[in-house]
């Protein structure tokens, strides 16, 4: 649980600099840019250990989740601009409802009714916040399309459960970084836009924060089930607010407070269940 908390406090930042850099750029040359500044932080440490450490058992595998996960990103990064970043982080929360029918189906780990009910409470949580929008408040079209890219991440995350059975965390983050930045320069280079100064500096801290993000979550998902790993993702709600309304002066609707404390009572319930449990 500590491992996914610590994630989605880094993924909150990381978004809102994502979303900053997308206001200079391209949004795909800002994923391009955002993953080969994870190549950037990590390769001194790949260099002192030497390459061959870092050297994949199933490089095949690691291509095919940076093909998805590039799938995904392509249309996250298209809707990142247009949606305020609560909304992103609680059309996210979906992504744990395919994760855990994906996992049961394909990585046959075992049927838990507890985790299914938090995750059922936790929705409701995302429909109360999406609601004014929803119900023609706004135009939901770029909430779809960040909706839309929600099950290609499930099945991502998917993907990366099954190789932390042969390959180390940190091999699996860089590999990301190293097919994720290969398989995006094609849809980079069109639109390609020499960045500032302050956009690298950007860039690199966004890089930071992916690694050591994507470092905690794959940690989370060697040492527990996957299924028992999401529901604490509820709590990202709380963070995107934060940032956003530091970052972009987007304050939370009272829906926003609404969904994320019925998403922190279902968070808190199955977190002092799987306690017992473990």
């Amino acid at each position: 649980m500590a491992w996914m908390l610590a994630a989605g406090v880094q993924f909150a930042l990381l978004n809102a600099i994502a979303r900053m850099m997308t206001e200079s750029l391209e949004p795909p040359q800002v994923q391009f840019l955002r993953y080969l500044a994870v190549l950037a932080v990590m390769l001194p440490w790949m260099l002192r250990s030497g390459l061959a450490h870092w050297k994949p058992h199933d490089v095949k595998g690691q291509f095919w989740r940076g093909a998805v996960h590039t799938a995904g990103l392509l249309m996250w990064f298209l809707a990142l601009p247009h949606v305020p970043l609560a909304d992103i982080t609680a059309i996210g929360f979906t992504t744990p409802l395919f994760i855990m029918a994906g996992a049961m189906v394909f990585l046959r780990e075992p049927f838990v009714g507890a985790r299914w009910v938090a995750a059922g409470i936790g929705l409701i949580g995302v429909c109360v916040v999406l609601w004014p929008k929803l119900s023609g408040g706004g135009d939901p079209f770029w909430s779809l399309v960040m909706l839309a890219s929600t099950p290609v991440f499930a099945a991502s995350f998917l993907i990366t459960k099954a190789l932390t059975r042969r390959d180390r965390p940190e091999v699996i983050v860089a590999w990301q970084g190293i097919t994720i930045s290969l398989l995006t320069l094609p849809f980079a280079l069109p639109g390609w836009t020499w960045p500032s100064a302050e956009i690298w500096v950007w860039a690199l801290l966004a890089g930071l924060l992916g690694s050591c993000g994507h470092y905690c979550m794959t940690e989370a998902l060697r040492l527990a089930d996957t299924s028992a790993t999401q529901p604490v993702r509820f709590l990202d709600l709380l963070w995107a607010s934060l940032t956003g309304f530091v970052f972009f002066a987007e304050a939370p609707t009272a829906w926003t407070f609404a969904g994320a404390a019925i998403i922190l009572a279902s968070t808190t319930w199955i977190a002092r269940r799987e306690s017992r449990r473990g």
